[in-house]
C-alpha cells in the first residue's frame, strides 16, 4: 500500500496504458486506416472571404476519369452546429461563403491527386460582398451582414450578454481606489500534430460507419443523424485515437459529414484528411478578445466591485461562441471574492474562420486582463502582488456572488507555495536590470455542470465486465485525446478491484459498443467518467466479495480486496485469487457486468445565462515566471516557471505533471509568439514552419507543485489538470516583463517589436505601454440584475466536512 491515503494505485506514478502501443507505432490513427476499395475525398473551399454563390457547375469534375462522386450543398441542405442555439453551418455552402476556406463542394476519387484536380475543375461564379474583418468594423455595423441572425444591436452581433450581481453602485462607492484598463488577447490556434481525418463507410446492412479523429463522437453522431436524415441507430461513430485536440476537434466538421455522404453515394469507403493549411482555416481556436476592466479596491487591497466588458471576434459561424461569450465573464469571482460584479460581453460575426474552444475555453483572455490589473492595483497601493491575491482569495466551500459553488479550494496554498519555491517576494523588484519575475493565479472547471443539449440523463456512463478468467474490460464513450484519460479510467477501476491498471482492458468511444460520454472537453473526463468508472468497479467488487464471503464462510466486512486477491483481513493466507473470485461470482450471479454513471448536481443559478460556469469542482493554480529581457532586441527569454496546481488528488502523478507542463508549454507559446493573423481574409502564416510556437529549445525548466485538497465529490478526490494550468502562466509572463524592464505590454503575444516599441516610448518620455487604447462604442443590452445567493458569504460546509446550510 502507498502511504498517501492507503491507495495501491491512486497517486502513484505508473506508465500510461496506451504507452506501449504508441511507442511501438501500433496505434492506428484515422489517417492510418486503409479499407478495401477505399476512395479519397477532397473539399473545394472558397478563396474569397465573403461572397454570394451565383452558380456552381460540377460537370467537368464529374466527367474526369477516376472521379466517383461530386456533391454540393444541394445534396446536404440541412444546417448543423455544436450548440443548439447556433445551428448555422452548412456542410457545403449553398448560397453564400463567409470566410476563406468555407467548403463549397466535395469530391471522391481514386486518389487524393485526382480528387484535388477535380476540385479545381469545378466552376463557381461568385458575387463578392463587402467583408467585415475586425471587432471595430463589426461594432460599427458597416458592410454586408455575415449571418442572418443575432442579438444586435447592429447587423454583426451574434451574442449580447449583460449580467449584474450585487450592488455595483455601493461597491464602487466603498472603493478607495478605482482603476480602468484595456487589454487585448490575440487569437491563436491549437496546432495539434495530427491533422483532422475521417473515414466513412456504408456497411453491408446499409448503415453508416464513420471513423474520425474527434473529441466529441457523441455530438458528431448527433450532427450526422440530423444532416444525413438518418436515425442515430443507423449510424456508428468510432473515435480513433486522437493525435492532439486541445479543443480543435470538439465541433462536428464538414469533412466528417462529407466522408459519410460520399460513402453512401459511392458505396465505397471514403477518407478525407485535411491538409495542414486546411486545419489552420478549419480552426475553432482561441477568440481574439478586446477587454475593458474597471475594479474598485480598499486601501488594504480588498476588491469592492468589478465591472468587465469583453468584445469577441467570433468569425463567421457560431461554433461554441455563445458559451465562450459567457465564459469570458463567468469565473473571475471563483478566484477572487468580489462582492459586486457586472459582466457585459458581445461576440461579433466577422469574415474569418470561426473561433471556438481552445484549452481554457474563453477564460484565458479575461484571466490575462484581470491578472495584469491585479498587479497594477498592487503597485498603485504599494502592495506585494502575492499579498493582494491572498487578501482577495476565495475560501473552500463557499459560493460566489454570481451563484457558483466552490468545493475544495487550494488557491491560498498554491500562491504561498509557488511564491516560496520561486523566491518571489525576495526577487520581485529586486532582480538585476533586464531580469524580472511575475506571478498570477487562476481557476478552471472539472467539467461543465450542464450538457450542451440540456437533459436529465447522465453525462458519463461506464460498463464493466469481469470474465470468468479474471479479465476486466471497461467500456466507456470517453476518448483519450492525449491527456491520458484511458490510463485514468484504468487506474480508477484497478484501485477499486485490487488490480494493476495494465490489467484493465478498455473499449472506448464507439457508439455501437460503449455507453454515452459527452466528450473530452471542459476537463471533464477524469471527474465525470472517473466517477462513473468508480461506481461500476465498486459494484463489481461487491459481487466478487459476496461470492468469496460465501465461499470462505466469512462476513463481507471481514474481507480485503487488493494485490490481485480477496482475502481475510485477519488472516491473509485465507483467500482466493482475483481469477478464482471471478469464477465464484459468475457461478453465483451469472454474467458479471456492472454499470456506473455520473451526472453533476444541479448547480445552475436562477437566471438566464447561469448554465455556463457551474462545475462540480474547480481546480486552482498559481504560477511564477522568471524572465530575462534583451533591451537591444526586445526578446523575452523565459528562464524558469514554477507552478502550483490544486488537483484535488492526482490519479497518476506522472500524467498530472505531464498535463501541467503541457499547459505551461502552450501558455508560453500564446504569451510570446502565437497569433492567427489574416490579411484580406487570407491567413498570413498557415503552416507549421511559419506559425511561431515554442520548440524544446525555448522550453524552460518547470517546477510543478501538486496541491492535494481531496475534493469530496471527485473520484478518489481528483479534480482537473488539463486546462487550468495554462491560464496563470500567460499573465505571469507579462507581469515578469514589466518587472524586468518597466514596460507594460497589455496585449499578447508579447513579441520583441512590442517590447522595443514600449522601451522607445519610455525613452521619449511617453507612457511605456503597448496595448489597445480603448474599446469601440457599443450598446450592451440592459443588464439582468441578479441578487446574490442567500448566505453566499457564509461557508456552506466546513473544511472538516460538516454540511452547512
Amino acid at each position: 500500500m502507498a502511504a498517501d491515503g492507503g491507495f495501491r494505485v491512486i497517486g502513484r506514478r505508473w506508465r500510461r496504458v496506451d504507452g506501449p502501443a504508441k511507442t511501438a507505432g501500433q496505434t492506428v490513427y484515422a489517417d492510418d486506416l486503409v479499407l478495401p476499395r477505399m476512395l479519397h475525398g477532397r473539399l473545394l473551399r472558397s478563396h474569397l472571404p465573403h461572397a454570394r454563390i451565383r452558380r456552381i457547375d460540377v460537370t467537368r469534375a464529374r466527367a474526369m476519369p477516376g472521379v466517383h462522386a461530386v456533391i454540393t450543398g444541394d445534396d446536404l441542405p440541412i444546417k448543423f452546429g455544436i450548440m443548439p442555439s447556433s445551428q448555422d453551418e452548412e456542410t457545403l455552402c449553398r448560397d453564400k461563403v463567409r470566410y476563406v476556406g468555407d467548403p463549397i463542394a466535395a469530391v471522391a476519387a481514386v486518389d487524393e491527386e485526382t480528387a484535388e484536380r477535380a476540385c479545381e475543375a469545378i466552376d463557381v461564379e461568385y458575387e463578392p460582398l463587402t467583408p467585415v474583418m475586425s471587432i471595430e468594423e463589426a461594432a460599427a455595423g458597416g458592410g454586408t451582414p455575415v449571418q442572418e441572425y443575432g442579438d444586435g444591436p447592429g447587423p454583426h452581433v451574434h451574442k449580447n450578454v449583460s449580467l449584474e450581481f450585487g450592488d455595483m453602485a455601493a461597491g464602487f462607492a466603498a472603493a478607495e481606489h478605482v482603476r480602468e484598463d484595456v487589454f487585448f488577447f490575440q487569437g491563436n490556434t491549437h496546432l495539434p500534430m495530427e491533422q483532422h481525418s475521417a473515414v466513412g463507410q456504408r456497411d453491408a446492412a446499409g448503415r453508416v460507419i464513420l471513423w474520425t479523429s474527434s473529441q466529441t463522437p457523441h455530438y458528431v453522431h448527433r450532427a450526422l443523424s440530423k444532416v444525413l436524415e438518418l436515425p442515430m441507430s443507423a449510424i456508428r461513430v468510432v473515435a480513433t485515437p486522437v493525435g492532439g485536440g486541445f479543443g480543435g476537434k470538439s465541433d462536428p466538421f464538414s469533412h466528417e459529414i462529407c466522408a459519410a455522404k460520399l460513402a453512401l453515394a459511392t458505396g465505397r469507403p471514403v477518407k478525407i484528411t485535411l491538409t495542414r493549411e486546411e486545419v489552420f482555416y478549419a480552426h475553432r481556436g482561441r477568440h481574439p478578445v478586446l477587454m475593458w476592466i474597471r475594479t474598485g479596491v480598499r486601501r488594504d487591497g480588498r476588491i469592492t466591485a468589478c465591472h468587465i466588458r469583453t468584445f469577441l471576434d467570433g468569425g463567421a459561424y457560431g461554433s461554441y461562441g455563445v458559451a465562450t461569450t459567457y465564459y469570458t465573464g463567468a469565473l473571475q469571482t471563483v478566484t477572487y471574492r468580489i462582492p459586486a460584479y457586472k459582466f457585459e460581453g458581445a461576440r461579433f460575426w466577422t469574415n474569418k474562420p470561426p473561433c471556438g474552444p481552445k484549452r481554457g475555453h474563453g477564460t484565458p483572455q479575461p484571466r490575462f486582463g484581470i491578472e495584469l490589473q491585479m498587479d497594477k492595483l498592487a503597485e498603485d497601493l504599494g502592495m506585494d502582488p502575492a499579498t493582494i491575491r491572498l487578501v482577495n482569495a476565495t475560501a473552500p466551500f463557499t459560493r460566489t456572488v454570481n451563484h457558483l459553488r466552490i468545493t475544495s479550494n487550494g488557491l491560498r496554498e498554491c500562491i504561498e507555495r509557488v511564491a516560496a519555491a520561486s523566491g518571489f517576494r525576495e526577487k520581485h523588484g529586486r532582480l538585476p536590470a533586464g531580469r524580472g519575475i511575475g506571478l498570477a493565479v487562476s481557476t478552471y472547471l472539472s467539467g461543465a455542470g450542464l450538457p450542451i443539449y440540456w437533459n436529465d440523463m447522465p453525462h458519463s456512463e461506464v460498463q464493466l465486465r469481469v470474465d470468468r478468467g479474471g479479465g476486466v474490460t471497461l467500456y466507456c464513450g470517453a476518448i483519450d485525446i492525449g491527456q491520458g484519460s484511458d490510463s485514468v479510467l484504468a487506474g480508477v477501476a484497478a484501485e477499486a478491484l485490487g488490480l494493476d491498471p495494465h490489467e484493465i482492458s478498455l473499449v472506448t468511444a464507439d457508439t455501437d459498443l460503449t455507453p454515452i460520454d459527452l466528450g473530452s472537453y471542459s476537463s471533464r473526463v477524469t471527474f465525470m467518467a472517473g466517477n462513473a468508472a468508480l461506481a461500476a468497479a465498486t459494484k463489481a467488487r461487491d459481487l466478487l466479495v459476496a461470492a468469496v464471503s460465501e465461499h470462505l464462510e466469512l462476513e463481507r466486512d471481514e474481507l480485503v480486496v487488493g494485490d490481485h486477491r480477496i482475502h481475510a483481513a485477519a488472516d491473509p493466507s485465507r483467500g482466493v485469487s482475483f481469477a478464482d473470485a471471478a469464477a465464484l461470482a459468475e457461478a453465483m450471479f451469472g454474467t458479471l457486468t456492472t454499470v456506473g454513471s455520473y451526472r453533476p448536481p444541479r448547480l445552475a443559478g436562477p437566471f438566464k445565462g447561469s448554465g455556463v460556469g457551474p462545475s462540480p469542482a474547480y481546480s486552482f493554480s498559481a504560477a511564477a515566471v522568471e524572465v530575462g529581457v534583451d533591451r537591444g532586441t526586445g526578446e523575452v527569454r523565459v528562464e524558469r516557471v514554477w507552478i502550483a496546481h490544486d488537483i484535488g488528488r492526482a490519479i497518476n502523478e506522472t500524467l498530472a505533471i505531464g498535463q501541467i507542463e503541457g499547459g505551461v508549454y502552450m501558455a508560453l507559446g500564446e504569451a510570446l509568439m502565437e497569433e492567427q493573423i489574416f490579411r484580406k481574409g487570407l491567413h498570413k502564416i498557415p503552416s507549421m514552419l511559419e506559425y511561431k510556437s515554442p520548440t524544446f529549445l525555448e522550453m524552460p525548466p518547470v517546477e510543478t507543485i501538486l496541491v492535494n485538497t481531496d475534493d469530496p465529490e471527485g473520484p478518489f478526490g481528483a479534480k482537473e489538470a488539463g486546462q487550468g494550468p495554462l491560464l496563470p502562466v500567460i499573465p505571469a509572463v507579462a507581469n515578469a516583463v514589466y518587472d524586468a524592464v518597466g514596460v507594460r505590454i497589455d496585449e499578447i503575444p508579447i513579441s520583441p517589436d512590442k517590447v522595443l516599441a514600449a522601451l522607445e516610448q519610455r525613452a521619449k518620455g511617453a507612457p511605456a505601454r503597448i496595448g489597445p487604447r480603448g474599446v469601440p462604442p457599443f450598446v450592451f443590452r440592459k443588464p439582468l440584475a441578479v441578487e446574490p445567493p442567500a448566505g453566499w458569504e457564509t461557508p456552506w460546509r466546513s473544511a472538516a466536512g460538516a454540511e452547512g446550510r
